[in-house]
């Protein structure tokens, strides 16, 4: 993977016309990105900011809702970080409604986004006709890992094609003395599981039935008992150390040999960077079964805290410069296990993963809207909860049906 050196980043500095003391601008930037892939891609942004002239002020929070519930607290309180991550959701819309973001046209006119970002970015980001959110990637969060050494002592010769064949491959690695799902028991963790299980075994439609629901019904169907029971037969497969497990922890059991497979978002392919393992060789990746399956997208955003200070505008705007920027988004993506935002970088240096996600966006047909761009946060919430409890306890399949159906309904 391509790596930009601080002599690279201060020459496209320089191209931006950016260098230079004059746009010495001071940016407290706040993220969650604390894993060991995390914080290598976060680099690339800090440099490429530091090199084009700003000063970088990091604080990382750990876990996504603590660090959004303290841009909040810190916007209420009257001192707002210059720079915040939210992800491609409704996450920040009601920030926006408030008027307490600033936003960020300025740059995306210069820049073009309107003709550089795919659409399924741009309806979350430009709100009533104005850019105020600049995505940095795009994720799929239903990606299935394997360690390629496990599955080849357990005699799994080819990646699953069906629900059925995944079950048989999971039983194969049972049956090595491996363990065979590699799962961080944390509630979004569990939920990135339903919903992998939810679309692949289920369908696209189906998903897309269930979060836009309002009547229910359709989580008291044959079709969605059937997903639940898929799902409660995983928990079999689940070694007793899952609960509270981090993500990153389940992704370093793939990577030592110790699991076969881990469900998780393609910012596990970091964590694999990191450990000088390669795509293909030590590992293998597929987003779901067969080669048109339905492709999730999401990712992370920055938004712009509002603020009159004009030294705080301009370091708003040349992060935003910075970080959409071609080079940038090439280093900081090879290194978080996303895709770039732009479609007119060279994805020619991207991973094999990478370029399956790559053709993935190619297909409209193929993308899928995250929960979190489906439901308002309060029903995606209970919707968590209910697989939580589902997962965590012995909830029949049935009982799970009519909670459901309930939320939907309310």
């Amino acid at each position: 993977m391509r790596t930009f050196k601080h002599t690279t980043l201060a020459a496209l500095a320089a191209s931006l016309g950016l260098a230079g003391s004059a746009m010495a601008q001071t940016a407290e930037v706040i993220h969650w990105w604390t894993s060991g892939g995390e914080s290598a891609a976060v680099q690339e942004l800090a440099a490429a900011y530091k090199a084009a002239g700003g000063t970088w002020v990091d604080t990382a929070i750990a876990g996504g809702d603590n660090a959004r519930n303290t841009t909040l607290n810190r916007i209420a309180g009257g001192k707002p970080p210059t720079v915040a991550q939210f992800n491609t959701s409704k996450q920040y819309h009601e920030v926006v409604a408030e008027g307490l973001l600033n936003d960020i046209d300025a740059v995306a006119v210069k820049e073009g986004w309107d003709k550089l970002f795919p659409e399924p970015l741009k309806k979350f980001v430009k709100i009533n006709g104005k850019y105020f959110a600049m995505p940095v990637n795009i994720h799929n969060p239903s990606w299935f890992w394997y360690s390629k050494a496990v599955l080849a002592k357990a005699g799994v010769t080819a990646e699953p094609q069906s629900m059925d064949q995944f079950f048989a491959a999971l039983d194969k690695i049972k049956a090595s003395g491996a363990i065979p799902l590699a799962l961080g028991g944390q509630a979004w963790q569990e939920g990135i599981l339903f919903n992998a299980v939810l679309h692949t075994a289920g369908g696209a439609d189906l998903y897309r039935k269930f979060y836009a629901s309002t009547d229910g019904a359709v989580a008291t169907s044959a079709e969605f008992k059937k997903v639940l029971s898929d799902v409660k037969r995983l928990k079999g497969y689940v070694d007793a150390g899952s609960p509270n497990r981090d993500w990153n922890v389940a992704t370093n059991m793939v990577i030592s040999n110790k699991a076969g497979f881990q469900i998780m978002g393609d910012w596990a392919k970091g964590e694999f960077a990191v450990a000088k393992q390669t795509a293909g060789k030590d590992f293998g990746c597929f987003p779901g079964w067969g080669a048109k399956a339905p492709y999730m997208i999401e990712g992370d955003v920055f938004v712009f805290p509002k603020t009159k200070d004009a030294n705080a505008i301009k370091a708003q705007q040349l992060f935003a410069t910075v970080a959409s920027s071609p080079a940038v988004q090439v280093a900081f993506n090879a290194k978080k296990g996303s895709i770039p935002i732009r479609t007119d970088v060279d994805m020619g240096k991207l991973d094999i993963c990478s370029q399956q996600g790559v053709a993935a966006l190619k297909d409209p047909a193929r993308h899928l809207a995250s929960p979190n761009q489906l439901v308002a946060p309060e029903k995606k919430g209970q919707i968590d909860d209910a697989i939580t409890k589902f997962w965590n306890t012995d909830q029949s399949v049935d009982d799970a049906a009519k909670t459901f159906a309930a939320i939907l309904k309310g």
